[in-house]
């Protein structure tokens, strides 16, 4: 194992399943995956976007297959049916707080109109893809501080080294009555007498205070106060090298919900989990003279090691955004502790 795979949870003992981690544990070991941050942290406000940048081509022209599984629905999101409908992912994912969802619409949109200006003229709209999650525990959501700006930032700064925890779209989330934030990790395997990579990148907002469970049995019980109701949210991004086409990337994000139930959460009623994978194994063209496209596709009796890599990738991927994210003080003076400090203290 890579000493770059060391992730949050690895360091503290904490393995999530088998199967090997790549390189640097994270999304970005999927060729050609980027990840930025913009982060707005200053009086109220503990916020921000996160952006996940499926290729550095012309993702418009150049789309990827996609598959969307809405675990339970209560979310804002935006450009899923789209996704559902057609099977492909033709912006950035944009990753924010619930009231934001509009703002980073209009960014996505006009980014991609300085991109490529036919769109709605000869070249068709665009479908832009935001998903959220609600940070108004720890930061002041109605004031509605972010802006275009913001998401242009997390966009410009996408990179295959991204911070995990208190970072961007993690900035003030929470998770099982600890600190919540953005985690990563990744799996590779072998399919064909080839290395291929699948990795998850989630925003970790969700979970009953007391009810998480850790890989080696603990459960972490938060100190008294906030939030005890399920009433968060999770959104999971899968990226995989793997040629599948979308039916299939519903079926590999669907099993995201297995890593989340490990974890212990039971997707209460007011929580919005949703998972959305893609592929870059191939770009469909948004033109073609051709009638057909010729595309290489995994043999469906192959896919379990894909779905067992979600499960595992999505479990560390929550544990390294909790474990990454200090202790915060937030709006009105509410407080989230750290998952870390819980594991220090357990190990002295």
């Amino acid at each position: 194992m890579s000493s770059h795979s060391i992730s949050p949870a690895r360091a503290h003992g904490l393995v999530c399943g088998d199967l090997q981690p790549g390189a640097a544990n994270r999304i970005t070991d999927v060729a050609g995956v980027t990840v930025g941050h913009q982060t707005v942290r200053q009086g109220s406000f503990r916020t921000g976007f996160t952006a996940v940048l499926p290729h550095p081509g012309n993702l418009f022209l150049e789309k990827l297959p996609a598959g969307v599984d809405v675990i339970n629905g209560f979310g804002k999101s935006a450009g899923l049916i789209q996704v559902e409908e057609l099977g492909t992912l033709e912006t950035p994912i944009l990753l924010t707080n619930t009231f934001a969802v509009g703002t980073g619409i209009n960014a996505l949109i006009r980014r991609e109109l300085s991109i490529n200006p036919d769109i709605d003229r000869s070249g068709g709209t665009v479908n832009p893809v935001v998903m959220e999650c609600n940070d108004g525990y720890l930061s002041d959501i109605n004031s509605m501080v972010l802006s275009e700006t913001d998401a242009f930032a997390a966009l410009d700064a996408a990179s295959d080294d991204f911070d995990q925890g208190s970072a961007g779209a993690g900035t003030g989330i929470s998770a099982f009555g600890f600190k919540g934030g953005i985690g990563s990790a990744s799996r590779v395997f072998e399919l064909g007498r080839r290395n291929f990579t699948l990795g998850a990148l989630v925003q970790a907002n969700f979970g009953k205070p007391g009810d998480l469970i850790l890989p080696d049995g603990r459960k972490p019980q938060p100190p008294a106060g906030g939030q005890i109701v399920e009433r968060g949210s999770v959104i999971v991004v899968l990226a995989t090298d793997v040629p599948l086409e979308s039916r299939q990337l519903k079926r590999v994000a669907r099993r995201a919900a297995a890593g989340l139930g490990r974890l212990g959460a039971f997707y209460g009623n007011g929580s919005g989990d949703i998972a959305l994978a893609f592929s870059t194994a191939q770009r469909l063209p948004h033109t073609n003279d051709s009638d057909f496209i010729a595309r290489d596709v995994l043999q469906e009796d192959k896919i379990d090691l894909l779905f067992k890599a979600a499960a595992e990738t999505t479990q560390e991927a929550v544990l390294n955004a909790m474990i990454a994210s200090p202790a915060m003080q937030g709006f009105k003076g509410r407080s989230r502790p750290s998952l870390a400090d819980w594991l220090e203290n357990q190990a002295g």
